[in-house]
């Protein structure tokens, strides 16, 4: 009975997320459009903070129940999904020139965040101190995005070609006559209802998915670095294909970027500090696995300054990998 509860859970927790992750990104454009905020920066930030929210609470709640390996598992299945499968599936969906600020600060943030947790997990266990200067990290990364964001609308009030972020989002409700603060009131509303929707969805998808895993005999790693991974990349999933059909390409790829930041430096840092834990040596082939694929992105994204149909084949192809390996180990 409780694996028909728990399918039908799984099932809810996926609706919830979907509707959840539309008005994160719906809201996020809207007002990213109306404040003059390009594209990518709204996909760094907002958009990748609110995805990753579910990997937050989901390991979060994994470290407090002593289920280290499903807390850590879930960063770098993520992490790995998010690289091959969602940017892959990015890459085929609708090749993209990649901005300049993507490759030159964004991207090696990326790297060497993904480098940094690395070092952090080669022992096989993270502490507080690490998981302390992992969101120092973090918060110096949100600093440089801060001055960056700042330069850019310097740049954009005396000359508009001078930034290289990426176009401005342009707003949804083209009605001039909309006071501006309402606009803003109801857009922030639906971004707030969408994050809430995330985190809820994700929470019950997760705990639903673990339940039906556990009880087929799959070890708490492999639910980690898998099932739950995938569940809590879902809003990034989601959200970018819905970022593609809108054409908000920018948002997408920041997305991606964005999270994979976030998760390697503050979900892992936030989860180090309140409870510092060991984890599974399955962790060595995850983290290389990992740093493979984040190299192969990089360079990717830095070469001929474009993602193209078969660079994505050959993410996805590198992010299932991995799924299939853990599974089979």
């Amino acid at each position: 009975m409780s694996v028909v509860v728990d399918a039908a859970l799984l099932i809810g927790g996926t609706i919830a997320l979907w509707g959840g992750a539309r008005l994160l990104v719906t809201g996020a454009s809207r007002l990213a459009g109306a404040a003059g905020v390009s594209a990518l920066v709204v996909g760094l930030t907002v958009v990748a903070f609110g995805t990753s929210a579910p990997e937050f609470a989901v390991s979060l709640e994994a470290a407090f129940a002593g289920q280290g390996d499903v807390s850590i598992g879930n960063v770098v299945g993520s992490n790995l999904f998010n690289l091959g499968v969602i940017l892959g599936l990015v890459g085929v969906l609708s090749p993209f020139r990649v901005a300049e600020t993507l490759v030159r600060r964004d991207a090696l943030a990326m790297a060497a965040a993904t480098a940094v947790a690395a070092v952090v997990l080669l022992n096989g266990a993270v502490s507080r101190l690490e998981g302390i200067i992992l969101l120092a990290l973090l918060g110096g990364y949100l600093g440089a995005l801060g001055v960056a964001i700042r330069t850019a609308n310097r740049a954009d009030d005396g000359h508009p070609d001078a930034a290289d972020d990426g176009a401005t989002v342009p707003p949804l409700d083209a009605d001039e006559e909309t006071p501006r603060e309402i606009r803003s009131g109801l857009e922030g509303g639906r971004v707030l209802v969408g994050l809430l929707f995330v985190i809820g969805g994700g929470r019950v998808l997760i705990d639903a998915a673990v339940g039906l895993a556990l009880a087929v005999g799959i070890s708490e790693w492999a639910v980690g670095a898998t099932i739950v991974a995938t569940g809590t990349s879902l809003p990034e999933l989601v959200t970018s294909v819905v970022a593609i059909r809108r054409g908000d390409v920018g948002i997408a790829a920041g997305n991606v970027v964005g999270s994979n930041v976030f998760n390697a430096l503050g979900v892992l840092g936030l989860v180090a500090v309140v409870q510092p834990m060991a984890v599974d040596p399955a962790v060595f082939l995850g983290i290389a696995w990992l740093c493979v694929l984040t190299a192969f992105a990089t360079v990717v994204l830095a070469t001929g300054r474009r993602l193209t149909r078969l660079e994505g084949v050959a993410l996805i192809a590198l992010g299932a990998g991995y799924w299939v390996v853990s599974m089979a180990l």
